[in-house]
């Protein structure tokens, strides 16, 4: 966390983000506000103890407030008993998108490069309907997270996810001539598109938790329905669009995982594995960036539960390389 040290005995301040609140009675009977703030460079658990609306105002998730507070250590981690709290103001001239994780390349430069490449797609079925979808979406696609706790859980990290993708996708065609290419590469910008309905998201960019349309359909089965429109709308013939229907169906890889359909043909398998691969190194980076050289990181859910081992080879904070 970003604080701006006071003293020498911990105290500190600064602006920051609500990421979680919750009013609690201590034991004692008063009750206290539990929190957890962060920035751009991580968090920390911060308690408001006998808290008063009329005293000390209200706040709410996704919220940017500015604190005085004292970090002391509990149960081995850092943890903030704050002094002072208030809402930001204008005069502040703070911008909330400074305090939450970003993706390392602007959402206007992937945007580009993404639109850049449909454009220049020799078919003109699949340009036309993968720009039009993005040109439709472009001021969400600027900012929106891929997801609401897992990987690339970042502001711009939609971009930045379906980048990544397409760059392993041009590689992978200069192994396997015979892959489709544009229709790999079409795939792989449609995969995750109905994750702009999926998740209700903040002006910070960051998830707050899943729409109705998200809990009820889910993002495969949206996104086949927002390619089925489009097709219709723009006159693309049925077996292009049941191709990416079908690559966007069925690129969890699995039923178990929320795919509608295995994979069945080359494209398809490719960008199910690809999209497996691309979130499960985010996930292990950020993890072993959290875990001393030569040591274990703890058991992480979205990889299966398994402990990573930090050999401490290479720079983990190296940016990955996308232009």
């Amino acid at each position: 966390m970003n604080f701006t040290p006071i003293d020498n005995k911990g105290l500190v301040d600064g602006y920051c983000i609500i990421k979680s609140i919750e009013q609690k009675t201590s034991s004692k009977g008063d009750n206290y506000l539990d929190m957890m703030l962060g920035d751009s460079e991580g968090e920390i658990n911060a308690k408001l103890w006998r808290y008063s609306p009329e005293l000390h105002g209200e706040y709410g998730v996704n919220e940017l407030v500015k604190i005085r507070g004292l970090i002391s250590q509990y149960n081995g981690a850092d943890q903030l008993k704050i002094e002072r709290i208030r809402h930001t103001t204008a005069e502040d001239n703070v911008n909330i998108a400074d305090f939450v994780k970003t993706a390392v390349f602007s959402g206007e430069e992937m945007f580009s490069e993404l639109l850049n490449i449909a454009e220049n797609f020799s078919d003109s079925e699949l340009s036309k309907i993968v720009t039009a979808i993005l040109k439709d979406n472009r001021m969400c696609l600027l900012y929106w997270p891929a997801a609401f706790k897992l990987h690339h859980a970042v502001r711009g990290g939609l971009l930045l996810h379906t980048v990544s993708i397409v760059r392993l996708c041009e590689k992978v065609c200069e192994i396997y001539p015979f892959v489709d290419k544009e229709l790999l590469i079409s795939g792989a910008i449609l995969h995750d598109i109905a994750k702009l309905s999926e998740f209700s998201v903040a002006e910070s960019g960051i998830a707050t938790g899943y729409s109705a349309e998200g809990n009820l359909l889910g993002h495969l089965a949206m996104g086949a329905m927002v390619i089925e429109r489009y097709a219709e709308k723009l006159g693309i013939s049925q077996k292009t669009a049941m191709l990416l229907e079908h690559m966007v169906l069925s690129h969890h890889g699995e039923p178990e995982f929320g795919a509608a359909v295995r994979p069945m043909f080359i494209e398809a398998e490719l960008l199910s594995e690809l999209d497996l691969m691309d979130s499960r190194i985010y996930e292990m980076r950020e993890a072993l960036n959290e875990t001393k050289a030569d040591d274990f990181s703890g058991r992480i859910w979205a990889m299966d539960n398994r402990k990573l081992f930090n050999h401490d080879r290479k720079d983990l904070k190296q940016e990955i390389k996308l232009f």
